[in-house]
C-alpha cells in the first residue's frame, strides 16, 4: 500500500505573489524542501502532494501555517509553539494597521517564516520516519 504525504499551506492573499512576505517565504521554502525530498520519498513508496489554501483576509490568525496529513506543524514537533508578531505586509492586505501574523517559536528562536529544517522534520514525523 502506497503512503501519501499531503502538506497543506494556508495563507491570506489572492495567491503566492499576493500574500504577506513571511507567508510567501514559507511557501517558497516549502516548495524547495519538497523538491529536495520528493524523489527520495517516492523511492520509499510515498507520494507527495502540496495543497495551497488561500484564506479570507479575516482568517489571518490561520495564515502562515502548514499541516502535514492534516496535523499542524506545531502539533507534530515537540517544543514548537505558535506566537504572533506584528506584520506590516499583512496590514497592507487586511487594511488593519495592527495586524499580527503567525510565527513559530522553537529552541528559544522566533521564526516568522517556517524554516526548512522544521518542514523536513515535520514531514518525516508525519510519515512515522523520524
Amino acid at each position: 500500500m502506497k503512503k501519501e504525504l499531503v502538506i497543506e499551506w494556508k495563507h491570506i492573499g489572492k495567491d503566492v505573489e499576493n500574500t504577506c512576505e513571511r507567508c510567501e517565504e514559507t511557501g517558497l521554502t516549502l516548495a524547495a524542501v519538497l523538491a529536495e525530498i520528493r524523489t527520495l520519498l517516492e523511492m520509499e513508496g510515498v507520494s507527495v502532494r502540496m495543497v495551497e489554501t488561500v484564506l479570507p483576509d479575516a482568517a489571518v490568525a490561520e495564515s502562515n501555517s502548514l499541516l502535514f496529513n492534516g496535523v499542524p506543524i506545531e502539533d507534530l514537533l515537540e517544543g514548537v509553539e505558535v506566537t504572533t508578531t506584528p506584520c506590516c505586509s499583512c496590514s497592507c492586505i487586511t487594511c488593519d494597521e495592527d495586524t499580527e501574523c503567525r510565527a513559530l517559536r522553537y529552541n528559544g528562536e522566533e521564526y516568522e517564516a517556517i524554516p526548512p529544517e522544521l518542514i523536513g522534520r515535520a514531514a518525516m514525523k508525519a510519515l512515522g520516519m523520524e
